[in-house]
């Protein structure tokens, strides 16, 4: 992720123990191919990497 700050403020939430959740990509468009089952797993939120969570936190 590039050094933009506002996009992270908006893409990311800080839960109340500290995790950081982001969305997972491909809901926008191009939902008409996929599969339900693949689009149902898109739903949930999931947590930021181990390996990105301290770039992550710096734009925050």
């Amino acid at each position: 992720m590039k050094q933009h700050v506002k996009l992270a403020n908006k893409r990311i939430k800080v839960t109340r123990t500290g995790k950081l959740l982001r969305r997972k990509s491909g809901q926008s468009h191009f939902r008409a191919k996929k599969s339900q089952n693949a689009l149902r797993r898109k739903k949930n939120t999931l947590a930021v990497s181990s390996t990105t969570e301290k770039t992550v936190r710096a734009l925050l």
